[in-house]
């Protein structure tokens, strides 16, 4: 399908622009929706951020565009869902236990 842009007008080229740029966004939320849906609160995750070793958590929080991550050393992290993995930790003798030991202060 090909659309010949060449007979818009300038007004036609900006709504079509912005009609554009507003699918776009559906498209990527709606993606970003579908990955957040393959993790559950409590979850075990883990994460790569930049800069930075392999971050591991529970999945705490829905957010609209991420998930609350509480990770093993307290830290809270704002993440996409595209960026998480899950983790099965086959050394817990208690499947299905999600605890984070909080450093004390």
């Amino acid at each position: 399908m090909k659309i010949d842009i060449t007979l818009l007008s300038e007004q036609d080229l900006i709504a079509l622009n912005r009609q554009i740029v507003e699918r776009l966004r559906f498209l990527q939320q709606a993606r970003a929706h579908a990955k957040m849906l393959e993790f559950q609160v409590g979850d075990r995750v883990s994460f790569d951020p930049d800069g930075r070793p392999t971050l591991f958590g529970i999945l705490v929080r829905y957010n609209k565009k991420t998930v609350t991550v509480l990770t093993e050393h307290g830290e809270q992290w704002n993440v996409a869902p595209s960026l998480l993995r899950r983790v099965v930790d086959v050394t817990s003798p208690t499947e299905g236990q999600n605890v984070i030991h909080l450093p004390k202060k």
